[in-house]
């Protein structure tokens, strides 16, 4: 039997970058386990259903979700830990609602960092890191992101102080993406080619990103040649980040 590098658990695998996380992962050579708060397939294999949005706000379930965790993370520890799921509502600021926010907050900051604390030992067991799924909006952001923006901006946030908290006990790294082809943000897309070629057009590389390269940084932040990262954010944003938009 083929030993693998160790196990990776991946939130939001049903989503596009979930979904090339979990199969760069076990091409990787890792034991995959997935979440996702629908049922599904992805490429893992072990799939746990978990609403991450619950993890944070109802204790009793919290601890099933933890404990069933340990149970299927095993004797040998979590090697990685990617904190993917997530929810982006657009609304300008005189609609957002508490209700909004609480969500947003839940989903993209609570959670992930309940998902890092009770999995802690588990992290320190396999030497363990953290990769949390931020966003170019946590820097950069545009009108109707309010509630999204600022969690992706606390994410970061998170994983700066969460790094110099734990130091060597487990790293803690973040991916800030920018635009990338996943099936729904295509399908948002369809018959506005105008409309797309000019989100394109707005990156320094002129195209937006493939999931799969989202995940190919995350296996390299994952990897030991990575080992002396963390505390960083890395912008994989086809230079989106560095440019300015002045009218010509």
């Amino acid at each position: 039997m083929t030993k693998t590098v160790g196990t990776a658990l991946i939130t939001g695998s049903l989503g596009g970058i979930g979904q090339a996380l979990c199969h760069a992962f076990r091409e990787a050579g890792y034991r995959v386990i997935g979440s996702d708060r629908g049922a599904g397939k992805p490429d893992t294999d072990v799939f746990v259903q978990f609403d991450i949005c619950r993890v944070a706000r109802e204790d009793e379930y919290r601890a099933q979700i933890l404990k069933r965790l340990r149970t299927t993370i095993g004797p040998e520890g979590l090697k990685v830990l990617i904190n993917n799921a997530a929810v982006q509502r657009i609304n300008p600021t005189e609609k957002i609602t508490v209700e909004e926010l609480h969500e947003t907050l839940d989903t993209n900051l609570i959670g992930p960092f309940l998902l890092v604390q009770g999995l802690l030992p588990e992290l320190e067991r396999a030497l363990g890191s953290v990769i949390n799924i931020g966003s170019v909006h946590a820097t950069n952001t545009k009108p109707g992101f309010v509630s999204y923006a600022t969690s992706k901006a606390a994410l970061v946030g998170l994983t700066r102080s969460l790094a110099v908290d734990l130091g060597p006990r487990a790293r803690v790294n973040a991916i800030n993406p920018a635009a990338t082809a996943t099936p729904m943000l295509m399908a948002g897309f369809k018959g506005k080619e105008e409309a797309f070629r000019h989100l394109e057009a707005m990156h320094p590389l002129e195209r937006i990103a493939e999931p799969a390269e989202i995940a190919d940084v995350a296996v390299f932040l994952a990897s030991e040649q990575a080992s002396f990262m963390t505390g960083a954010a890395l912008a994989v944003d086809g230079g989106i980040g560095g440019r300015l938009h002045d009218p010509a």
